[in-house]
């Protein structure tokens, strides 16, 4: 072993799709999660033959490291196919696979360490960019290649064991959906005020030490917020819903979520706190809510303010389909199943970013010997 400079070990790529290969199908952008992502840009006129090609078991990194929550924006082409990225990427790939295995390289470059080290070389004002010459110059401290394959695998069949899970938990957001879509059918449709009942309820007693907010994926999340009296802040009770209505017209969904735990939470006065009639109504309802045609509705019918928000009264005024209890039951266990195996894979992709270090470190320590 011993430190080797990271631009002896990879190749610069500067392949354009010069000759039309390639489509918008295969337009892919990247995520601070060290992942491929479909394209949010408006491709609409644009030309890709400039596009850079990434064939399989390629990198590419953005080079702006400013205002990426501290992330280095890169991704690893571990599929069988071929895609395009802005032409302002860079684009690299492994020189000799008997010496780096891409895979194990791939690692290296998915830690929390190597973030920090990306941001620490990253040079500018209002635009800071790891440069394709600083990204080289990174020393690389590299177990025999027998090694690295061991270890890469072991973080590859995790990842395949989650990526597995995920899809069945596409299949299920499906069927939920499906489901729901079903109840459009019924013949009665009632207000959410039916349902629910806002309560209003302080905490004065100072049972609460934290605050949570909700997010947009239906979660009691910890506030971000500081405050130093959370007397005035609403209580949440077990079972009960919260909402912020503040920001409906801005996020085009409603953030609702259930406190599907044993203890009470606080949230801030400005949400709306509802106690619903029974558990199957409160996860009926959540599901409904969480409809992105229920939220651009909500978008529509926000008129408050403007900042988007929505009154009480109008929340529970809006109607939602009564199907027949047997269907809404089924509704309600489909979402609860959901919102669970959701839990487990959002742990699953946890414990895979904490592994990393963990195998890196393993690897070092076996070639050291």
């Amino acid at each position: 072993m011993g430190l080797i400079r990271l631009g002896a070990l990879i190749s610069r790529s500067n392949v354009r799709n010069d000759g039309g290969e390639y489509g918008i199908d295969d337009v892919r952008g990247m995520s601070v999660e060290k992942k491929f992502i479909p394209t949010k840009a408006d491709m609409r006129g644009v030309s890709l033959r400039p596009y850079k090609v990434v064939r399989p078991k390629w990198f590419s990194y953005v080079t702006v490291t400013s205002r990426n929550s501290g992330k280095l924006t890169l991704a690893y082409n571990d599929s069988g196919e071929t895609y395009l990225v802005s032409g302002t990427y860079e684009v690299f790939s492994v020189a000799n696979e008997n010496q780096l295995d891409p895979r194990y390289l791939f690692l290296l470059i998915n830690r929390g360490e190597f973030d920090r080290l990306a941001r620490f070389n990253s040079w500018g004002s209002a635009r800071e960019t790891l440069s394709w010459e600083d990204f080289c110059d990174v020393e690389l401290d590299l177990p025999p290649i027998e090694i690295q394959r061991k270890y890469a695998a072991i973080y590859e069949s995790m990842l395949t064991n989650q990526r597995s899970y995920e899809q069945g938990l596409d299949d299920l957001s499906i069927s939920c959906a499906l489901l729901l879509d079903k109840c459009k059918m019924a013949s009665r449709w009632e207000p959410i005020g039916n349902f629910l009942r806002e309560i209003d309820l302080r905490n004065r007693d100072g049972i609460c030490e934290r605050a949570h907010g909700v997010n947009l994926a239906n979660q009691f999340v910890e506030s971000k917020a500081s405050s130093d009296d959370l007397r005035k802040y609403k209580l949440v009770e077990p079972g009960q819903l919260a909402c912020n209505l503040l920001h409906v017209g801005r996020d085009v969904a409603y953030p609702i979520a259930i406190n599907d735990s044993d203890e009470v939470r606080a949230v801030s006065p400005a949400y709306a706190v509802f106690e619903p009639d029974d558990s199957v109504a409160s996860y009926y309802l959540l599901a409904w809510l969480s409809r992105d045609e229920v939220g651009r509705y909500g978008w529509f019918i926000c008129d408050d303010s403007i900042r988007g928000s929505m009154s009480v009264a109008r929340f529970l005024s809006q109607k939602v389909p009564v199907p027949d209890r047997k269907l809404m039951e089924a509704a309600a266990e489909l979402s609860i199943a959901f919102r669970n195996r959701h839990a487990i894979n959002e742990r699953l992709k946890s414990q895979l970013k904490e592994i990393t270090p963990v195998l890196i470190r393993g690897s070092v320590e076996e070639a050291s010997r």
